[in-house]
């Protein structure tokens, strides 16, 4: 590796062009792509992933909260960025740097009615997930208070599908799709303006195409971590060996000596661990690292900072590279393992971590 850190991973921005446009030809050609970069960028680096999809021409781009906006801000980033849940204390932030907010419950509306400058707001409705979002009963009062409050420039009612991966689950994602049609409708006929709609997210798009609306929310499929192929993971991360050691059998490996190895072995030590995101549930066997195409088990727990493999069976020296997710180990794969989902996998990765981006 060209480069002073041991552990890195690298992100292939090319690769998420390619999502991007991929996904694109799925949708009507007026629709709207806004990006989701929350949680650091799905753990890749929510700045350079947010100055890409710029320059391929998002809509806008999708936050959990303020302080994330906030960053991209400050990075340079400057297209539309809409903040999930602003919260209660984020208001003279969000005004300066010009970030629009989802408002979801009259607590937060009432928060931006009070104060009066004009802001654009985007208005959350609950279809069936019942987490944030305003109800369809809710409706009359709300377009009342929206009316009599100019400032707040109303620009898309938005909702969340709750499943629509799961084929078992089509006619649920059917039936709030049709539910959050009705609610747009009626809420911008009482407004008396015409809205951007948006209810699709990645797998939205990919089942449910012909519902596609003014706007799409995509994440994951952005960095590729779906089951359809055309669909390229963005990212690979890997380490090195920074020690190997045989031990007999008997020998005990790791904390708890949870691992007692019942014939002699060839061990290797790699730099990483829990801290740096990497799932303890993958300790003892059940994950594995890649060296030169060959799947090393993981022995012992995780620790800290390091993991140890098993290496007896393959030719390897120290300072060999390894791969701990990419081509040759999925994050779907490493997923599945420890019954999670690659969201997980992801955006539980350390910022300590080196990113570095490949064809800017």
């Amino acid at each position: 590796m060209n480069n002073i850190h041991e552990t890195i991973l690298s992100v292939d921005l090319e690769k998420l062009a390619k999502n991007f446009f991929y996904l694109k030809k799925l949708i009507a050609p007026k629709t709207k792509i806004i990006g989701v970069v929350k949680a650091f960028g799905y753990g890749h680096g929510d700045l350079e992933i947010a100055k890409k999809l710029e320059k391929l021409g998002v809509y806008a781009l999708w936050v959990t909260d303020f302080e994330e906006a906030i960053n991209l801000r400050k990075g340079g980033v400057k297209s539309k960025i809409i903040v999930a849940n602003p919260g209660y204390k984020s208001y003279n932030e969000i005004i300066k740097y010009k970030i629009d907010v989802i408002i979801y419950n009259h607590s937060i509306l009432q928060l931006y009615i009070k104060n009066k400058k004009p802001i654009n707001v985007h208005i959350k409705f609950n279809t069936g997930m019942n987490r944030y979002g305003f109800n369809k009963k809710d409706i009359p009062v709300l377009a009342s208070l929206i009316k009599n409050n100019p400032h707040l420039n109303v620009l898309s009612t938005c909702s969340h599908l709750s499943d629509a991966e799961n084929e078992v689950s089509k006619k649920f994602a059917k039936k709030q799709i049709n539910l959050f049609k009705q609610i747009s409708t009626k809420f911008n006929k009482l407004i008396a303006k015409k809205t951007l709609s948006h209810i699709l997210n990645t797998y939205g798009v990919l089942h449910h195409s012909s519902d596609c609306l003014d706007a799409v929310r995509i994440g994951i499929g952005l960095y590729g971590c779906t089951k359809n192929k055309f669909l390229l993971p963005i990212a690979s991360l890997n380490s090195v060996i920074t020690q190997i050691r045989k031990v007999k059998r008997g020998d005990r490996i790791g904390y708890g000596n949870s691992f007692v190895c019942e014939k002699d072995m060839q061990i290797a030590v790699v730099p990483i661990g829990y801290a740096d995101g990497l799932n303890r549930g993958l300790s003892n066997m059940v994950g594995s690292i890649v060296i030169n195409n060959n799947h090393c088990p993981i022995i012992g727990k995780i620790s800290m900072g390091t993991l140890t493999i098993d290496i007896t069976s393959i030719n390897a020296s120290e300072g060999d590279v390894v791969e701990v997710f990419g081509v040759n180990n999925s994050i779907i794969s490493i997923a599945n393992s420890i019954s999670t989902i690659p969201y997980e996998i992801l955006s539980c990765l350390n910022r300590r971590i080196k990113r570095i981006y490949i064809n800017q």
